[in-house]
C-alpha cells in the first residue's frame, strides 16, 4: 500500500497519485466512470525513476478515488469557490459522478478510508522527512504530479507544461523557488508558470515550513509532455526522454541545494 525507497540525500520525492489499486469494497461502489480511473498521475514514478542517486521516494499504490492523500484530512477545500475534487472525490476531473447512485461514501466510510490509507501515507512521509532532516539538518520535499493539459471543468485553456507550486512562496526558501522557476522558464519548447492554477496541495502546505528547516515544492506537469492524454494513457518514450533532461536538472539542483 505504501512503498518507500530510502536514500541519504536531503531530497524526498512524494508520489501521491500514481497508484491504481482500488480495494474491492470501494470498487463495488464505483460506476463505469469511476472504474476507468482516468484521473491518475500516469507513469509519474517511471518518469522520475533514476534521475538522481540517493533520493528517497514515498508512494501510495492506492488510487485517489479511494482517498486523495493530497487533500486536507478534515475535508476543507484547498481552493474555496473553485471547481475541485475532495478528500474522497465524488466526481472525476470533468465533473462526472464516479459512484453508483446512493453508494457515495458517508462520513463513517470517509473516516475509515482516512485512517486506513491517508494516515499511513503521511506517517511514512513524515518519518522520511524527519530521517533525512536528522542527517542533514534540513529536508526538501518535491511533490510529483501530472494532469491532462485540457480540463475545462477545472481550468480554462491549455495548462502550461511546468506548473510550480510553493503556496505563493511560503513553503520553501526563496532560492529554491527561484532556481526551479528559472530552470523551467529556460527549458526550450516548454511553458512554465509559478503559483497560478496550482499553488500546491495539502502536502505542500502542510509540510513546507522553511522556519523549521523543511522545504516543499510541488510540480504539476501537463501530461502532454510525456504521454498520450487518452486511453490507454500510453507512455511516450521519446517525449518523456526530452522532458527527463529538464527534470534531471531540477532534481540535481534540489539535491545540491544547501541552506545559506
Amino acid at each position: 500500500m505504501i512503498d518507500v525507497a530510502q536514500g541519504d540525500s536531503p531530497l524526498v520525492l512524494g508520489l501521491p497519485h500514481t497508484g491504481t489499486q482500488i480495494p474491492e469494497d470501494c470498487r463495488a461502489r464505483l460506476n463505469e466512470t469511476g472504474r476507468a480511473i482516468a484521473d491518475t498521475d500516469w507513469h509519474i514514478h517511471t518518469l522520475y525513476e533514476g534521475l538522481v542517486p540517493d533520493v528517497t521516494t514515498v508512494r501510495t499504490t492506492v488510487h485517489r478515488y479511494v482517498i486523495d492523500v493530497n487533500r486536507d484530512p478534515s475535508g476543507a477545500s484547498l481552493y474555496p469557490g473553485q471547481n475541485t475534487t475532495g478528500l474522497c472525490p465524488l466526481t472525476d476531473f470533468d465533473g462526472v459522478p464516479i459512484y453508483h447512485d446512493d453508494l457515495e461514501p458517508d462520513d463513517a466510510e470517509i473516516e475509515r478510508r482516512r485512517a486506513t490509507y491517508h494516515a499511513p501515507y503521511h506517517a511514512a512521509l513524515s518519518a522520511e522527512l524527519e530521517r533525512v532532516k536528522t542527517i542533514h539538518g534540513f529536508a526538501l520535499l518535491y511533490d510529483c504530479h501530472s494532469i491532462r493539459s485540457r480540463i475545462p471543468f477545472l481550468f480554462e485553456g491549455v495548462l502550461p507544461d511546468f506548473n510550480i507550486g510553493t503556496n505563493s512562496g511560503a513553503t520553501c526558501a526563496p532560492g529554491i523557488e527561484a532556481s526551479i522557476a528559472s530552470i523551467c522558464s529556460k527549458s526550450d519548447n516548454y511553458t512554465a508558470i509559478l503559483n497560478a492554477i496550482f499553488k500546491g496541495g495539502w502536502t505542500t502546505r502542510h509540510y513546507g515550513k522553511p522556519a523549521q528547516s523543511v522545504h516543499e515544492i510541488q510540480m504539476e506537469l501537463a501530461q502532454s509532455t510525456y504521454m498520450q492524454e487518452a486511453p490507454p494513457w500510453a507512455y511516450e518514450t521519446v517525449r518523456a526522454a526530452r522532458l527527463r533532461v529538464h527534470l534531471k536538472t531540477i532534481l540535481e539542483t534540489l539535491s545540491d541545494w544547501r541552506p545559506s
